[in-house]
């Protein structure tokens, strides 16, 4: 396993990180949130392994993460004046917007759903993974399936000891509570979980209309 020890990760880091993304294996990095997996979201072989590594269920879903909002066009229809007021709000950061998504998502992500959750990051070195990729990555948290999230490198490294695991330290990650997730399907959108983005921010957002909550036992 190859553990990358400084915080601040060099371009040229960076830059072999991407090129593993592009050759279809998965990178360890840090979010705003907690340690993430990694994979191009396009290639399934690359979305494998993601289950693979965490022992996952296929019956979850696997939220993305995208460079811009253009980047929307390719995953997603029927975006919404209120979706657009979200993410102006909220993006970067810590809010996944469940979306439908289109055929041409692949149903290990959505699993079998049709929709597909999606975020803007507002760490730098998932940004330059999303922006150097072209594509969009995968963002599921570092871990095994039912085990915490991961704040550091060496957790992730401890948790999914894999020597085809590349892991780039960018230093602790704030952990706490993950990406807040909203579906935004329906009318009112459906809080899945209620992360770093509170429910009552959300209403503000949303012309004081308040939000519906869900438990669910989907592991994004």
């Amino acid at each position: 396993m190859k553990i990358r020890n400084n915080r601040i990760i060099a371009a040229a880091e960076l830059d072999k990180a991407v090129g593993i993304l592009a050759a279809g294996g998965v990178v360890a990095f840090p979010t705003e949130t907690f340690y993430g997996l990694a994979a191009d979201a396009g290639n399934e072989g690359a979305i494998d392994q993601i289950f693979t590594l965490k022992g996952r269920s296929f019956r979850n879903p696997i939220a993305l993460i995208i460079a811009a909002p253009p980047d929307l066009e390719a995953l997603t229809e029927g975006i919404s004046d209120n979706d657009h007021k979200l993410m102006a709000a909220f993006w970067p950061g810590p809010l996944t917007l469940v979306f439908r998504a289109v055929p041409a998502v692949s149903f290990r992500l959505t699993a079998g759903t049709g929709k597909i959750g999606v975020r803007i990051s507002s760490h730098p070195i998932a940004q330059a993974l999303a922006a150097g990729l072209g594509r969009p990555i995968t963002a599921t948290s570092a871990n095994l399936s039912g085990h915490p999230g991961c704040t550091a490198a060496d957790e992730v490294s401890k948790q999914l000891n894999s020597d085809s695991l590349t892991i780039l330290n960018g230093g602790p990650t704030p952990g706490g509570k993950g990406s807040t997730i909203l579906d935004v399907t329906v009318h009112p959108p459906i809080i899945l979980r209620e992360g770093m983005i509170s429910k009552a921010a959300i209403a503000n957002i949303l012309s004081g209309f308040k939000p519906d909550f869900k438990k669910t036992r989907l592991d994004y």
